[in-house]
């Protein structure tokens, strides 16, 4: 395994994905939220006007999103889709077996899966981490956070498609 920057891997669809809602979000976002804070603001006594407090409640939301969009975007690393040769790495959708149960699960990053219900584990995540680079077929020694350890079977990794 070569080593990894501490940015999150990104597939191409995925920050272009993210970049294009960033630009919506600091422009006609930002915009419109003003706007409505201001209407808010306009309506009277600020203390008992929950429309003022909603929002910039939303308001503070979008900052927030804004705030998180930017330093992921900063920080990316993009990468191609991953080849389908069944290796276990960023952008899978990963099928193990753990103490007789199947999980199925996305390596990577959430804002891959897009709106997916998907679960996401990260390569930093202990899970991620004790499957990374390995092929299907493959059975990996995994300690989980309570500190017990258990073999996972790697029963199938796919190249995840939105």
């Amino acid at each position: 395994m070569s080593s990894q920057p501490n940015g999150a891997w990104l597939t191409q669809d995925a920050y272009d994905r993210l970049a294009k809602e960033l630009e919506e979000l600091e422009g006609p976002g930002r915009s419109e939220i003003a706007e409505t804070v201001a209407l808010a603001r306009d309506e009277g006594d600020l203390k008992e006007n929950g429309g003022y407090h909603a929002a910039r409640e939303e308001q503070g939301k979008m900052e927030a999103r804004i705030a998180d969009l930017q330093r992921l975007l900063k920080n990316a690393v993009v990468g191609e889709a991953p080849k389908d040769d069944g290796v276990v790495e960023p952008g899978m959708v990963v099928v193990i077996e753990m103490a007789g149960k199947e999980r199925t699960f996305l390596l990577g990053n959430r804002e891959i899966a897009d709106n997916d219900d998907l679960e996401v584990y990260s390569t930093q995540s202990p899970l991620g981490s004790a499957i990374h680079g390995s092929k299907v077929g493959d059975t990996v020694d995994y300690t989980a956070p309570n500190g017990k350890s258990f073999p996972i079977s790697i029963v199938k990794a796919k190249p995840y498609t939105p």
